[in-house]
């Protein structure tokens, strides 16, 4: 069952969205606050596929809730709705883990598409089969079956689709891969959205693994091009 948590303050526009969810199959909980967001959340154990969070709310705003829901699951597909369109708060939202933003005003089939496109991905994750191997770079072990990453043994979280990039990175350790290409392998061929949105997440994984995030080593930048796994000599 495709469940979705939907918390938006303004009624009008959760209704509008609680609508056309449902109409595109979706079971949706809707609530008017990140307070009863995060408490219903808890309460059904987090039995949800997607978040679909409006960011400017009374109270505990939608970045605030975004953090709290990513502190419980690395795997809950997020999407931000927000009025605001200066670039900078777009990507303050996805450094906070989530894995899209809607700009408002926004169309139905805009919602449900973006929508589909995380809980694609979520379902993914969730019903690959499990491999045994392991992939190992430097101090790296990426475990195909567990779905983890660890550096120096030490375990290192990940959301689904930092995983997904990592993975990818290091299935073609060495190979300069397009920004384009990386785009439609995790977000699909359909998903239409600024390359952007892979800059920002790379920009988030290297302050995960690298040691100097700012003089990266092992998620390497191929100027004009996209980016590449590489192993120091």
């Amino acid at each position: 069952m495709k469940r979705i948590l939907v918390c938006e303050d303004e009624d009008t526009i959760r209704e509008f969205v609680v609508i056309n969810l449902q109409r595109s199959g979706y079971t949706v909980v809707d609530v008017n606050c990140g307070e009863e967001a995060l408490r219903v959340y808890d309460e059904q154990n987090g039995d949800f596929d997607v978040a679909l969070l409006d960011v400017t709310m009374p109270g505990m705003n939608g970045f605030t809730l975004c953090k709290k829901l990513r502190e419980r699951s690395e795997t809950l597909g997020i999407i931000f709705l927000t009025a605001r369109s200066q670039e900078i708060d777009r990507v303050g939202g996805l450094m906070m883990g989530a894995d899209d933003y809607v700009t408002k005003p926004f169309s139905p089939s805009e919602v449900v598409a973006r929508v589909d496109a995380v809980y694609r991905r979520v379902s993914m994750v969730a019903g690959k089969p499990k491999e045994s191997a392991e992939i190992r770079s430097g101090p790296f072990v990426l475990n195909l079956k567990s779905r983890t990453l660890t550096k120096n043994g030490k375990n290192i979280d990940l959301t689904q689709v930092e995983y997904q990039i990592i993975e990818l990175l290091l299935k073609n350790k060495g190979s300069a891969l397009d920004r384009n290409k990386i785009l439609t392998e995790i977000w699909g061929e359909n998903y239409y959205s600024d390359v952007k949105i892979v800059d920002v997440n790379i920009r988030r994984l290297r302050i995960k693994v690298e040691d100097e995030p700012s003089m990266p080593v092992y998620i390497q930048t191929v100027w004009g091009y996209g980016y590449k796994w590489g192993e120091p000599d």
